[in-house]
Formats: structure tokens, sequence, C-alpha cells
């Protein structure tokens, strides 16, 4: 693999971009779905460098920004409880709730701990046997994994004082939704390569079909998001709609065997609700049968209410592509990232708060 400033070049961005705007001879949409594209787009600027006609827009790839409000007060009655010790990522600590964050809880005496890896809250529930230690376990099929391997680890090590509070996503159903609804203005997709190097990407060949979308598997530096764009654009212009896989450095079509073989082997997959965009078919992971004692929800009887997130928080329009972040009445004044609305401006992948922290673009030294 190359240096990372050698995917940082301004030249380069500027060649890419030309030759981008010389194919092009009509509107193209173009949606990045992952949040950590969203940030390289927002802080490199890169929509600057593209002709006018050439748009991208945000998706929904921030498992922060769209895990649910239900799953959200699981998590804080959970983290309230006098025995035991909730484990999280540190983005998910200001992330609102119905009522309150992780953050508050925490102030309010519960026994909230930051964790870096789930293999790091085995480790406690090892150490603290008479405590009860759950997981916070978000993410897309990225994260999935090392999930997966915290409770092959505890179910193999007997820790019956582990277990994981679930909030899995799946992207393809999420790219189904969006093309699917009656108001889609996506035209291609730029796929997640974190992603696709756990999964390959040839369950994206039958989207790119039904929905006749190109689909580019990309990277997340500057020449890597440029390049995608470029190669959709050549689809479009040409009216292919093929999956191309720009990250081959990375990503091989069946992606990484034995990731699979442990998310086949710990999860199935399930219906889940997404924050802003509903529930989408098949879109979760859930524990299968055999690892249901580890799971969080039914170990601890949880029934919290769905409620309706009332917050004037436009999340579900931006992460469907259908607003960007300063479109919402709120950017800037209502929400930023000490007092956010929800839960984009306070993710590290989350649109609004790459739009917030970036609201200045680079200058060239900064390439």
């Amino acid at each position: 693999m190359k240096y990372l400033d050698e995917y940082r070049q301004r030249k380069e961005i500027e060649l890419l971009a030309a030759e981008i705007a010389r194919i092009t001879t009509r509107p193209w949409t173009i949606m990045e779905v992952c949040g950590g594209q969203t940030h390289a787009i927002v802080k490199y600027g890169l929509q600057a460098f593209l002709p006018d006609h050439v748009e991208l827009v945000h998706g929904p790839g921030c498992p922060v920004c769209v895990t649910p409000l239900v799953i959200l007060d699981q998590a804080m009655a959970l983290a309230a409880h006098d025995k035991v010790i909730f484990c999280t990522f540190g983005d998910m600590l200001r992330v609102p709730g119905s009522q309150q964050n992780l953050l508050a809880v925490k102030a309010a005496g519960g026994n909230v701990r930051t964790v870096y890896s789930p293999l790091q809250a085995v480790a406690i529930a090892q150490e603290n046997p008479d405590k009860e230690v759950v997981f916070f376990a978000i993410g897309f099929e990225t994260t999935a994994p090392a999930n997966a391997m915290a409770a092959f680890l505890a179910r193999q090590k007997g820790l019956c004082n582990f277990s994981l509070l679930v909030s899995q996503f799946l992207v393809p159903p999420a790219i189904v939704s969006i093309s699917s609804s009656p108001d889609a203005r996506v035209q291609a997709y730029l796929a997640a390569g974190h992603v696709c190097a756990i999964t390959g990407y040839e369950q994206y060949e039958p989207l790119a079909a039904r929905y006749r979308v190109p689909i580019v598997v990309t990277g997340f530096e500057p020449l890597d998001i440029l390049e995608g764009v470029l190669t959709c654009v050549k689809q479009l212009e040409q009216g292919q709609h093929r999956v191309q896989n720009q990250y081959a450095r990375v990503v091989a079509p069946a992606g990484n065997q034995e990731a699979r073989s442990i998310l086949q082997q710990v999860f199935e997959v399930a219906p889940q609700s997404w924050r802003g965009v509903g529930e989408i078919p098949d879109s979760g992971m859930r524990l299968r049968k055999e690892y249901a004692e580890l799971d969080a929800a039914q170990k601890f009887g949880l029934e919290v209410p769905a409620l309706c997130d009332n917050s004037g928080c436009i999340a579900g329009e931006i992460m469907r592509g259908q607003k960007k972040p300063a479109q919402c009445p709120h950017f800037g004044n209502r929400c930023s990232p000490q007092h956010p609305l929800g839960a984009p401006m306070v993710s590290t992948e989350g649109p609004c708060a790459a739009y917030y922290r970036y609201s200045t673009p680079v200058t060239s030294n900064e390439y």
C-alpha cells in the first residue's frame, strides 16, 4: 500500500476533477454511503472540485446516527443499573436518547466505561465476576466480526456475566430502501470499502442490475473518492449499471472468509429499525438462538416503549440524500456538537458533525 500522502495530491485531484467535468454531459447525483467518506468529502472540499451538475449526497452509513431511540433508551436503562458495567465506544456517549444520553447517566453515577474493542469488555467481565458487563454492539458489517468474536469468546470462557446490546446494520438493504423510494434521486452509489473488505461486493451485483445504478466500491482518501466518482460518471454517461472495485488494494470480490464465517456462526439476519428512516426488512443482525443468553435485551427483560423523535432533527432526510445538513433550520444554532438535537451532529461519522467541523474548506497545503 502506498503512503497516504500519495492519495491526497492536489494536482492529481484536479486532474481527476477535470476529467469528470470533461466527460459529464448531464446532471448526476451520486451517494457515498459511508460516513467516513462523507467526512473526507467535506474535509477536503471535494464537492468544490466537481462540476456543478455532479452532486454528492450523503447516505445512512453512520451506525451511531441510525441507532434507533428504543435501543438508545435500552442503553440508558442498562447503564443506570447498579449491578451493570456498561461498555461502549466513545462516540455513543453524547448521542441523545428520548430523555438523556450516556454521559448524563455516567455523571449520575452509572458505571459507563469507554472501550476501544469489544474484547476489552470481555476482559472487564472476567475481572469483575460480581458485576454484569454489557457491551453496546453497534455498527455495520465492518465492526460486526469483532462483536461476534466477543460473543464467541465469552461463551467459550463460560462468562455468564457478559452480554451484548445489539444494534447491527447491513448496507445492501439500505440501498434497496433508498433506490425503491418514490422520491429516489440517487443515480449511483459509492460503496464503503471497509464494509466490502468484510463481505465482498458480489451481493451488490443484483442491486446494480435491479435498480439500474452503478455501484463502485471506494476507499476513503480524496483520490479514492474522486476515482470512484469518475467511474460512476463513466458508467452513467454510457448507460451502464455495474459493480466495480476502485479499492482493489484492500477489497476482494468475496471479502474476508474468516470474518464472514464468525458472523454467520453468531448472528442471523433480522428486520431493523433505522433512526430517521424507519424499519427496513432484513437490514439488521441479531444473535442466533444458540447465543440467546448473551442478548442483553432479553437477559434484563428490557421493555422500553418506542417513542417518536420530536427533536426537529432532519436526520432521515439527510441520510436518504434528500437534504444537506446546512439545509436544516437548526444547524449551527439550536443544534451543535455541544448541544446536539440528533446523532448526526455527534458521531465522528455523522454528516452534520462533518459540516460543522469543516465549514471552512482546507487550504492547498493540507493536501
